[in-house]
């Protein structure tokens, strides 16, 4: 068995790993670099000329043509997506087509990717197929197959899966993003009588989040940040104020939470921008947006300016939750701070950011340059009323004692963020550069 490391090992984001057995080999994940993305968006012109040749220019997507120098794109067999976020499947638009493989995953998953499609008026040639949380898929190998294993697990998207790929050299599990969340607002726990059963026949390798190994904590459940919602939502002036709500588009949950609140204070709920648009649609067309007939969506140029000449003439009576919860050039908050629309934000009006800034420069700069035409205005701003939808340094203990695995690649960001997860394993009994292997992008790993 041979792990090659593409991407995701040196950054957050651009996730993509493969893992080669003999005369086959299986893609986990094809994401995009996101703050790479933003630079390009920076006129919204330039978002829809995005082409692979341009995204590989500026390293936004993870570096595959590593897989012909390895002479391993014939032997790929299935592409494998853990769940929606783009950072994970946001790449298979541009790279999928290279291979003569499948692209699965969760319904969910697989409506986010089409919409992605849609949007970007691309298509693949790639058999594309959706497979339940807790489901199964067979991969089928030049002389044997591998059974794939979706297993349901808790993140901030819908149908986040930890894949399992049974191999005649042990179990290969995936877990790359996830929470030990027991109560989650929308959607199952994490599957544990699935991950003791695999953890009995025998985990060869375990590929994980670590991202927050060096935070010494067990990360909040969603209920959590449904609280702090509620708090700030239902006890802060808003009399006459308008409300504004930014967060992840594609945390249906929180987004589920803010619709709830929002029938509390009377208020009619917009959403406007087209990534809310696109990830609320994928989560309608599969059935799993329970406030679907609550809210009113404009994403369009006309749509967007019609409900927010209606906030302004009436600011009592409607929330907007909109894009741009990072500061995002062209996105609804940042034009807002800049005027750019047909509405003004007047001293005391609400600024909720239900998200915390991703720690790369360029959302930390827009991010702070937003906040401060934002406060020049006045307005009143609570942020981060969030909680991760990561792990911290206590899940992945936990994880582990519950995969028992003989072998951990920590994943998800850069050496520095993933070093502290070297630490941890020292503490659980792996040795460093034995069982437990710090890797960067473009490195292989025969176990």
């Amino acid at each position: 068995m041979e792990i090659h490391t593409i991407g995701g090992y040196n950054e957050v984001g651009k996730n993509m790993t493969v893992i080669e057995l003999g005369d086959d080999a299986i893609i986990l994940d094809a994401g995009l670099y996101l703050p790479a993305v933003v630079e390009l968006q920076e006129q919204e012109k330039e978002e829809k000329s995005a082409n692979e040749k341009k995204l590989r220019h500026i390293g936004a997507l993870p570096d595959d043509l590593l897989l012909d120098k390895l002479k391993l794109r014939e032997k790929i067999r299935a592409i494998l997506i853990g769940h929606a976020h783009l950072d994970h499947v946001g790449a298979v638009p541009y790279i999928a087509s290279r291979y003569k493989a499948p692209v699965v995953g969760t319904p969910f998953t697989i409506e986010v990717l089409r919409k992605i499609l849609d949007d970007e008026k691309n298509s693949i040639p790639n058999r594309i197929c959706t497979i339940n949380p807790n489901g199964t898929f067979e991969i089928k190998g030049k002389k044997r197959t591998y059974l794939a294993e979706f297993i349901n697990m808790t993140h901030s998207t819908l149908q986040t899966t930890m894949i399992a790929i049974h191999t005649p050299e042990g179990v290969v599990v995936y877990a790359n993003d996830f929470k030990l969340d027991n109560t989650p607002v929308l959607g199952l726990p994490p599957n544990y009588d699935t991950i003791k059963r695999i953890a009995k026949e025998g985990v060869k390798v375990l590929i994980v989040d670590s991202l927050y190994s060096g935070s010494e904590r067990k990360t909040p459940s969603e209920k959590v940040a449904r609280a702090l919602l509620e708090e700030v939502m239902l006890t802060i002036k808003n009399e006459n104020s308008a409300m504004f709500i930014t967060t992840f588009s594609s945390h249906i949950a929180r987004l589920k939470s803010i619709v709830d609140f929002s029938k509390k204070l009377n208020r009619n709920v917009f959403f406007i921008g087209r990534s809310l648009n696109k990830y609320v649609s994928s989560a309608k067309k599969v059935g799993l947006c329970p406030f679907q007939n609550s809210i009113k969506i404009g994403s369009y140029k006309k749509q967007v300016a019609s409900i927010l000449k209606r906030v302004e003439k009436n600011r009592a009576n409607y929330l907007v939750v909109c894009t741009g919860h990072q500061g995002e050039p062209g996105s609804i908050m940042d034009r807002l701070s800049r005027g750019q629309l047909p509405f003004e934000f007047k001293h005391s009006d609400n600024i909720i950011f239900a998200s915390k800034t991703i720690p790369a420069p360029i959302n930390i700069a827009n991010k702070e340059q937003m906040d401060k035409r934002l406060k020049k205005i006045g307005v009143r701003i609570f942020d981060e009323v969030h909680v991760s939808g990561h792990g911290g340094r206590e899940d992945l203990r936990d994880l582990i004692n519950l995969l028992k695995p003989q072998n951990i690649i920590p994943s998800h960001g850069s050496t520095a963020q993933l070093t502290p997860m070297i630490e941890l394993c020292r503490e659980m009994g792996y040795r460093a550069g034995k069982e437990c292997h710090l890797l960067q992008d473009g490195q292989s790993l025969k176990i």
